[in-house]
């Protein structure tokens, strides 16, 4: 979402707006339509993604504004998880506009809030999700936009089951001529898979990101959906879009996955038709150098939330200086 062209949008962020929790662990077969795909949700994942997570303070303490606003986020994402993926989506939309040659974008100055950015192809229906954090906003003034988009994202991750990313808070919203010009997302489909592969380097490759961290970031894409009237594309990835498992990983390796057909621009399914997969999704198992990652995370849930908030907390820090590790649980 993130994840995150030449297509009509840039859409490995796609929104992402149904689905249901799954509160309980079991390794099993999750059945969509007639055919049984497998599905790595549950304890080992929980339990992998815990295993870094902070001790809690003996003694309760009042808690921060952050916490405040945190705990605030938390309550928004628990009456509609479908709100989860979305604001994963907003902070590493927010986020992944830098570009380390020209040193410009990135989360520093939270442009994403100005209509100008909203209108980028790969933000479509993000400002739904602004309009959603403008109460905890106001609630909590000292609390910049910029922050406010990135807190978000890590809360969401920790909220659906994933791992708890470092977070740094110090951003200062910057103005409207701050904002990137279009473009600056990876795209679902360059026209074949190696442009597609190509594209994926070149843009994350800005951002100082290399092919672990690519594949470790796309795994957001266990999270959420797409919608035709936002990316074009449409669908789920995963039959648990409000957890953050290892699933997305499992699918692409042991899934059939066919072109679909209808007249949106062209995507992949699974043999129920319920599910989903992007172009630049299957690249990532065409490709041997994606492919070894894949395969990893796959079988290692412990080492991908490991990577994944490696990656996810630098992506959240494109772009800015100065800032302050902040505790937010």
């Amino acid at each position: 979402t993130l994840r995150l062209g030449a297509t009509r949008v840039a859409p490995r962020a796609c929104a992402a707006m149904d689905g249901q929790l799954a509160p309980s662990r079991r390794s099993a077969l999750v059945s969509v339509g007639s055919f049984a795909l497998v599905s790595a949700v549950g304890m080992l994942d929980a339990r992998a993604a815990s295993a870094a997570a902070p001790a809690k303070a003996a003694t309760e303490e009042p808690l921060t504004d952050v916490q405040q606003a945190a705990a605030e986020i938390k309550a928004l994402i628990k009456k509609s998880p479908d709100k989860g993926p979305t604001l994963v989506r907003l902070a590493w939309h927010s986020s992944g506009t830098y570009d380390e040659v020209s040193r410009d974008g990135g989360s520093g100055p939270g442009t994403i809030r100005f209509k100008e950015e909203l209108a980028h192809g790969a933000n479509a229906g993000l400002a739904a999700a602004i309009g959603w954090l403008e109460p905890i906003k106001r609630n909590h003034a000292k609390i910049s936009y910029a922050d406010l988009f990135t807190l978000a994202g890590v809360v969401a991750i920790k909220q659906m089951g994933g791992p708890t990313i470092p977070w740094k808070s110090g951003r200062t919203d910057g103005p409207v001529t701050k904002v990137t010009p279009d473009g600056r997302l990876p795209a679902a489909d360059k026209g074949s898979d190696l442009k597609t592969a190509d594209g994926l380097r070149e843009v994350f490759g800005r951002m100082g990101f290399g092919d672990k961290d690519i594949v470790a970031l796309s795994g957001a894409h266990a999270l959420g959906r797409c919608h035709p009237d936002a990316s074009g594309y449409s669908g789920p990835w995963t039959p648990t879009p409000t957890l953050l498992t290892t699933a997305y990983f499992s699918l692409l390796l042991n899934t059939k996955w066919t072109s679909k057909k209808w007249d949106g621009p062209f995507q992949y399914e699974d043999p129920s038709g319920k599910l989903m997969m992007l172009p630049s999704d299957l690249v990532l198992v065409k490709d041997a150098k994606f492919k070894k990652y894949v395969e990893l995370y796959a079988k290692d849930a412990k080492a991908f939330y490991a990577d994944f908030s490696k990656a996810y907390a630098r992506l959240l820090e494109l772009g800015t200086q100065g800032l302050t590790p902040t505790v937010y649980v």
